[in-house]
């Protein structure tokens, strides 16, 4: 049997994006500050989807200086250099998410080969593994800067599995994004889609996710009793 092959998504699924609302609340209010943090995701991959049509690949840590520009003009929060110099570097050193370490350490246990696979770059990968304390738990890092195409292109779905020669039915995407799980479902990889926002549901459209779990800690419990079923002894 093939060893499963688990590609983490890297913002939402293993690291907080929100976390850079601590930093926001030196400068805004707590509630405007965890606004300004979900708009500023959301921009993030706005930007990254437009530029993905249009073939103009940018660096991602670019494209988060761009989304940081246009939520502070649409929101008329009129943030300093300073504060948006803060703001990109806290970027490259957001946490983990509390269920992140023992999750990636039980399916390592199962069997399953980890990576991380992202749309930023390498460089901003690491980083961020290494604050995180990831990085011991990722076999490689698999960046989109490598084919300078953004989640979910299915060009950079092959290009994981070329990196990593696993077969289509044995890797896995696991992404708290229901954009990038349609993406990779469609590009013939089988995805986890982790609904870290019990408010949020899946888009209605595209195939759905082979498995669906509220954390990383619930994922892995689904994956032992999915690899028991799918081969057993």
């Amino acid at each position: 049997m093939d060893t499963p092959l688990f590609a983490f998504s890297l913002h939402d699924t293993l690291v907080d994006t929100q976390d850079v609302a601590v930093t926001l609340a030196l400068r805004l209010d707590e509630t405007e500050a965890s606004a300004f943090a979900r708009r500023w995701r959301e921009k993030q991959l706005e930007f990254a989807y437009r530029r993905g049509l249009m073939g103009a690949y940018a660096d991602f840590h670019r494209l988060q200086r761009e989304a940081l520009e246009a939520v502070d003009r649409e929101r008329g929060t009129r943030l300093g250099e300073e504060s948006k110099q803060a703001l990109l570097a806290h970027c490259r050193r957001l946490p983990a998410f509390a269920d992140a370490f023992a999750a990636l350490t039980r399916l390592r246990g199962l069997g399953v080969r980890c990576v991380a696979f992202a749309n930023a770059s390498r460089y901003d990968i690491e980083l961020l593994l290494d604050n995180a304390g990831l990085a011991p738990l990722l076999e490689d890092v698999i960046s989109a800067e490598e084919v300078r195409r953004f989640q979910p292109d299915a060009a950079l779905y092959a290009h994981l599995r070329a990196r990593t020669h696993s077969r289509p039915e044995a890797t896995w995407l696991v992404s708290a994004e229901p954009a990038e799980i349609i993406g990779a479902r469609y590009a013939g990889l089988r995805a986890a889609w982790l609904q870290r926002d019990p408010q949020r549901a899946f888009e209605s459209w595209g195939d759905p996710p082979d498995l669906m779990a509220p954390d990383l800690d619930a994922l892995a419990t689904q994956c032992a009793g999915w690899f028991a079923r799918e081969h057993p002894h």
